[in-house]
């Protein structure tokens, strides 16, 4: 593979690491030459990621493979997706092909399509959605608080309510107390009035009649 500047560091090894045929037990060529095979993630993220990427992890080689374009092939085995988990995996990208290294430099890291405009809106957006979360909070509160002041009222309420209940039942117990204090001086133990009551008149009233 000639040198290309254009061409990044990772494609580039990758396609020496797909072309060395001492590392096909662990990448190589499919047999159509459009893409390639990773036959065993294990071994090759142990033995073979530390030596070009200086790290071990497959998941992170996959992912740099996503940012490059690169695709998992999937295969179909009598109508339904095949997944092996320590079987081969294959990767492909239209410009990524055995004995076509001068198409590398087509292949471009993805970037994000966002616009420094659209990141302002994404702003402004947050901030009004802060804003409405923080409103909802004071309003909650201001709820809250006149929940609890209706709580405080309802219990005065209830104090006085029982204190009203009480004083009334302490009036009605002490009109039939003093109801049974005063009938035994009005009747005798037959149930009938006491010859020595008399009914009191008036001297005044007495003398007038008796001069009639």
């Amino acid at each position: 593979m000639k040198h290309n500047s254009n061409v990044p560091g990772f494609l580039t090894k990758l396609w020496t690491l797909v072309e060395d045929a001492d590392t096909n037990e662990f990448i190589c060529w499919s047999q159509e030459g459009n893409s390639f095979l990773v036959l065993d993630e294990q071994r090759f993220a142990k033995e073979i990621l530390p030596k070009l990427f200086k790290h071990n992890n497959m998941a992170s080689f996959i992912r740099q493979l996503n940012m490059y374009g690169f695709r998992k092939v999937l295969h179909m085995d009598t109508g339904i997706v095949k997944q092996e988990r320590d079987g081969p995996v294959e990767f492909q990208h239209p410009d990524f092909r055995h004995g076509q290294d001068d198409l590398l430099e087509n292949i471009k890291r993805k970037v994000s399509n966002a616009r420094p405009e659209d990141n302002k809106i994404r702003q402004e957006d947050l901030t009004k959605i802060l804003a409405s979360v923080h409103s909802v909070h004071s309003k909650q509160e201001n709820i809250d608080a006149r929940l609890a002041t209706l709580k405080r009222s309802e219990s005065l309420l209830s104090f006085f309510f029982q204190l009203i209940q009480f004083i009334v039942t302490l009036v009605q117990n002490n009109r039939i107390l003093n109801l049974k204090r005063k009938r035994p001086l009005l009747m005798n133990s037959s149930g009938k009035k006491p010859k020595y009551i008399h009914p009191i008149y008036d001297d005044k009233v007495c003398v007038e009649q008796v001069g009639t």
